[in-house]
């Protein structure tokens, strides 16, 4: 993969092992959660608690999905897909832990997302090849 605003492997790589453990994170705490505490939440209480776990959810699927694309050898160009943000109402309702975790999707989300809109902007790479072989063609 060519590097694009010094973006090289090894960042694509940290960034989809940090969106992996995170998700592995999000997935333990959210089911062990479901499990011991919903009996003591109000019915509201666990309706939130479903959204933002699935908001985590989708946030962390649309950034590993992205990453593994930008690590195919083809790098393809897909935008990052849209993820809706949590409400900071609603997260402040939440177990610490949840919010703690609603809040690193949303940065590793937005550090992702600042990164897709980087790329989209950036200058296409010129291929030396075809460059070469222009100057050829103009210089007889």
């Amino acid at each position: 993969m060519t590097p694009a605003f010094g973006m090289t492997d090894k960042l694509i790589d940290s960034l989809y092992l940090e969106a992996m453990v995170l998700a592995d994170e999000a997935r333990s705490y959210f089911d062990q959660f479901s499990r011991d505490s919903r009996a003591d939440m109000t019915p509201l209480q666990r309706v939130s608690f479903s959204c933002e776990s699935l908001k985590v959810t989708t946030r962390l699927m649309h950034s590993t999905a992205w990453l593994l694309a930008k690590r195919s050898p083809q790098g393809t160009s897909n935008p990052l897909a849209a993820a809706a943000p949590s409400e900071t109402e609603t997260v402040a309702g939440l177990p610490e832990e949840a919010q703690g975790l609603i809040r690193e999707s949303e940065d590793l989300y937005a550090r992702i997302q600042r990164l897709d809109e980087k790329l989209a902007h950036a200058p296409k790479a010129a291929n030396p090849a075809l460059d070469l072989r222009a100057r050829l063609e103009r210089a007889f």
